[in-house]
């Protein structure tokens, strides 16, 4: 604090600030990780700071959703829709791209992917409408489809998911849930290949 006005002094310059600020809205980076990289940036070579910025652009303009999952894709089709040798009998429901990827890597499952955008909470405003269920039932027209797994986060909003739309399924197709070995309140992207590898070996039905 200064003595004579009794303000601290700014200590980052008004752009470094910004910077600092738009860094702090990515999740898990508080406001001192923030001002690291940011100063890492800023002692970087100009042309690495440029590609990062660049590849952010190229990512937000080329990149979107798979019109028929939901998954993140450059082309219309994700590749896992447009791989003709997946299992058209199964469709694996899950909340987020990011757990699409968690799935894969347990190399357990071969079947087809939905992912909803989120997962039902009221309380924040998602409703049903909000999510891409309404195009999960449209799938379901296909007679090909004879299981729904039911794979959102093991959450409270992630049950409350699972349990509305096993509600909506039920009778149509089999119904399952991932087994336990997922830990209640984790998120799928944080669990390790072979518990999610169990988890989906020992899926139940709803």
């Amino acid at each position: 604090m200064s003595e004579t006005d009794g303000y601290a002094p700014a200590v980052l310059s008004p752009a470094v600030e910004n910077l600092v600020t738009q860094l702090t809205k990515l999740p898990g980076i508080g406001r001192r990780t923030a001002q690291r990289l940011t100063f890492h940036l800023l002692t970087a070579r100009p042309e690495d700071a440029l590609e990062l910025s660049r590849a952010i652009e190229e990512v937000k303009s080329r990149v979107r959703f798979c019109t028929v999952c939901g998954n993140l894709t450059e082309e219309e089709l994700c590749p896992i829709c447009a791989d003709e040798r997946r299992d058209r009998s199964v469709i694996c429901v899950v909340e987020q791209p990011v757990d699409v990827v968690s799935l894969e890597r347990t190399h357990e499952y071969r079947g087809l992917y939905h992912v909803l955008g989120g997962a039902l909470s009221p309380l924040d405003g998602v409703e049903p409408g909000d999510l891409r269920i309404a195009g999960l039932l449209a799938r379901l027209d296909d007679d090909s489809v004879q299981e729904v797994v039911l794979a959102t986060n093991p959450t409270m909003t992630g049950e409350a998911t699972a349990a509305y739309l096993a509600d909506r399924l039920r009778g149509r197709v089999t119904v399952t849930r991932l087994a336990s070995g997922l830990p209640v309140g984790g998120d799928l992207e944080y669990a390790d290949e072979v518990t999610l590898g169990r988890a989906l070996a020992g899926r139940r039905e709803m």
